[in-house]
């Protein structure tokens, strides 16, 4: 039995030598020119800063059939890249939310939806000026009136604006141009078959289809999928809730194309049922890796349409429409959202960060070009004007306040001004106070303990709705940035008596320390931090202690389980103590998993063999210090010797505890083994 299966799998067209063509480019050829040339071009892309879909596009421009010809069978690589927006919509339905919806209704709904009504009107009036059809005009429309999700808000949080009033209403906008895609996907398929405008029943029957499909899958998700999930957990094994992650997404794509949709509505749907389970987060963390990569692969096939004979002749005309659709769609979020009552300045931001094309105007376009809505010449110039628009959309939104103060200058001040008077009034009256930078669970429970304790203080954070609600109850809290100067001081910073840094941005607490040691080198400074990769830095900076969340938390573990061991509480507390004056010294040291954290610096067992060039020798005659490594502790016959003197002499088979760089480390094994530095 075994026999034949071998047999037989080794005449499969798959396995056997004798296999075609073809099928060898896909499974080897393909496979790696794709891979390499992306591990290039993307980790090129990702050294200037810009988005990774930028360089899965010029991936697909330089290996695709009109470049360097690479690959062949565009088929198969763009059947893996559908898997990838079935998992991108999959993502968007885990993340929906119909209560957030609901809250943010007038910044998603409204503004959202007048965004994207006037853009499509405006862009797509100009489209049928121009001599499209109207089917053909309105996909151009709604493509080009789409925004880019995955970079602008990787964007925002890399400058710390996500939180920010801009942040808040570009996301809102951006949701619901997400949630749009779904019901133009459905009506898209109307148009091509050449409906009229104004039949509006077929529109209706589609719309009630999709609406029907989704309460079937509703149902089998409440009552199947969630009972399922449940017991696939208990059975603690990560392969196994995987695997029924895969089957229920795909699964669920596969139904909604056998019930007259498509693939791409199903894996929407499939993550809203999943959404409302208690399993949301974990399935969003397992399916990511499929989905970038797959994902990843589409943007591939994408870059691949752009045929670079045709925009050889034609590239003006895509520069002149990138620049216009930056031009004209920032020009009508802009004008949108100072008409919903945000400051001039403010809303040219706005426009700023969301004028460029998006990844589902790659997906409607895709669509459109495969309809035959779309193609030839001007096919090329959208697509390759959406291409550029995202291509520049990084640089526009890490300028925004620039270009916005350039334009608004006075605005702007008026705003910064007004922003720092406010935060005036909250400190109005105090005096050898503490400033809170942040006042998320952190600052919040700080805060607490200060006002028990009747010790004033003042909090400055960027969300403003977490700023409205704890202003609403009462809390001394102020909207502001305190990486700026002027927002500190009108905290009140010369007369405090500390400051602390709640937040677990470091980038921003490097200039909030660099603001306040500059005005008060006096004043004691505490930073919080996830782990102590960055704490010499934030010392040196001016910060009086540097407080990491890992570290402290193994201290407090430790002090526990010495407690329960019934070990002195004046002991504990005694080396506790001793842990935080000598700056975690005892804690920053550790030995290295498989997955490696983020510093470099490592403990790394020696054992010294017999005729080595250590044996016999002093601590202070190796002078490993020079190469920069620390002898934390010597283990001699099953024996730790801590901290061990500079006089202590290494013997045969003694095991050395060291603390260093991967290079010191190597150097250091070296000089132990042979004495050569």
């Amino acid at each position: 039995m075994d026999g034949d299966f071998v047999i037989a799998l080794g005449r499969s067209r798959f396995f056997s030598p004798l296999a075609s063509k073809p099928v060898r480019q896909l499974l080897i050829d393909n496979i790696l020119i794709l891979l390499g040339t992306a591990l290039v071009v993307v980790g090129l892309i990702q050294r200037a800063r810009l988005s990774p879909i930028v360089g899965y596009l010029l991936v697909g421009v330089i290996v695709g059939p009109h470049a360097l010809g690479w690959v062949q069978d565009l088929e198969a690589v763009r059947r893996l890249g559908e898997l990838g927006v079935i998992f991108l919509m999959f993502t968007i339905g885990l993340e929906f939310s119909l209560p957030r919806l609901l809250a943010d209704k007038t910044t998603v709904l409204g503004l959202g939806g007048m965004q994207l009504g006037l853009t499509t009107l405006v862009i797509g009036g100009a489209a049928g000026f121009f001599g499209l059809q109207p089917a053909a005009a309105f996909a151009v429309g709604v493509a080009l009136a789409m925004s880019s999700t995955a970079i602008v808000c990787r964007q925002l949080v890399e400058q710390t604006e996500i939180h920010t009033r801009l942040g808040h209403t570009a996301v809102g906008i951006l949701l619901f141009q997400d949630l749009a895609t779904i019901v133009l996907l459905l009506i898209l398929p109307v148009l091509a078959e050449g409906t009229p405008w104004l039949r509006f029943s077929d529109m209706v029957a589609v719309l009630t289809q999709g609406a029907g499909v989704f309460f079937i899958l509703l149902f089998l998700g409440r009552w199947g999928v969630r009972p399922f999930f449940r017991h696939i957990a208990s059975l603690h094994s990560p392969e196994l809730f995987m695997l029924a992650i895969l089957l229920v997404s795909l699964g669920a794509a596969w139904f909604g194309q056998k019930a007259g949709l498509s693939l791409i509505l199903g894996g929407f749907m499939a993550g809203m049922v999943l959404g409302e389970t208690e399993f949301r987060h974990q399935v969003e963390a397992d399916i990511r890796p499929f989905q970038d990569v797959l994902l990843g692969l589409f943007f591939i096939t994408m870059g691949m349409l752009v045929d670079l004979k045709v925009l050889v002749q034609v590239w003006p005309a895509a520069v002149l429409l990138a620049t216009g659709l930056i031009v004209v769609k920032g020009g009508v979020i802009a004008g949108l959202a100072k008409a919903s009552h945000l400051p001039a300045s403010t809303a040219l931001r706005v426009g700023i960060v969301l004028a460029q094309g998006g990844e589902f105007s790659l997906v409607i376009l895709f669509l459109a070009l495969d309809m035959g809505l779309l193609g030839g010449a001007v096919g090329q110039v959208i697509l390759s004007a959406v291409l550029l628009s995202m291509t520049v959309a990084p640089v526009l939104i890490r300028f925004n306040t620039t270009l916005a103060e350039y334009f608004f200058a006075g605005s702007l001040q008026r705003i910064r001004t007004g922003i720092a008077q406010q935060v005036a009034e909250t400190a109005k009256g105090l005096e050898s106070h503490i400033i809170l930078c942040g006042y998320g669970r952190v600052g919040q429970n700080i805060g607490r303990f200060l006002a028990e304790e009747n010790f004033p203080y003042i909090a400055v954070d960027l969300d403003p709705y977490r700023v409205r609600a704890a202003t609403e109850a009462g809390e001394p809290v102020s909207y502001g940035d305190v990486t700026r100067e002027h927002i500190l001081h009108a905290a009140g910073l010369e007369r405090a008596q500390a400051v602390v840094i709640t937040f677990n941005d470091t980038r921003s607490a490097l200039k909030a320390l660099g603001h306040i040691h500059a005005s008060r080198p006096d004043i004691s400074i505490l930073v919080r931090t996830i782990d102590d990769t960055h704490l010499e830095e934030l010392l040196n900076a001016g910060a009086t202690e540097v407080i990491p969340d890992a570290l402290e938390a193994s201290l407090t573990l430790a002090a526990h389980i010495l407690l329960l061991l019934g070990v002195p509480i004046r002991r504990v507390l005694r080396r506790s103590t001793e842990v935080r004056a000598d700056r975690y010294s005892l804690l920053r040291t550790f030995f290295h998993g498989r997955r490696s954290p983020r510093r470099r610096e490592r403990l790394q067992v020696f054992r010294v063999p017999k005729g080595g060039y250590a044996v016999g020798r002093t601590l202070q005659e190796l002078a490993l210090g020079r190469h920069g490594v620390t002898v934390t502790a010597v283990r001699r016959q099953g024996i730790r010797r801590a901290n061990p003197t500079p006089e202590m002499r290494i013997e045969a088979e003694d095991a050395l505890i060291l603390h260093g760089s991967p290079e010191a480390l190597q150097r250091a094994d070296r000089r132990l083994l042979t004495g050569k530095p």
